[in-house]
């Protein structure tokens, strides 16, 4: 089953390869979506796919790449468009 959540990373998850960590987490487990740093300090993440890798990716977020320090992670039900592939977006 095809599922969407919208994923909010918190703590020190800027300037230490998130992004580029989670472009290929996503696309080793099929996924599509994207990924975006916040002005704020958090990454957001929008992410499509098999229900099981979707999960995998969310529980794989609580630990991030080596230099992260993760606060919270806070995944929601979304109903975006589904996007091709999965791609870094500008800040928001």
């Amino acid at each position: 089953m095809s599922v969407m959540r919208r994923v909010f990373v918190t703590g020190k998850v800027q300037n230490v390869g998130y992004r580029a960590w989670a472009i290929r987490r996503a696309q080793a487990l099929h996924l599509a979506g994207w990924v975006r740093n916040l002005k704020d300090g958090r990454v957001e993440i929008l992410v499509a796919g098999d229900e099981t890798a979707v999960e995998t990716l969310v529980e794989e977020c609580r630990t991030g790449p080596e230099f992260a320090q993760i606060g919270t992670v806070i995944a929601e039900i979304a109903t975006d468009p589904v996007p091709k592939g999965f791609t870094k977006r500008l800040t928001a």
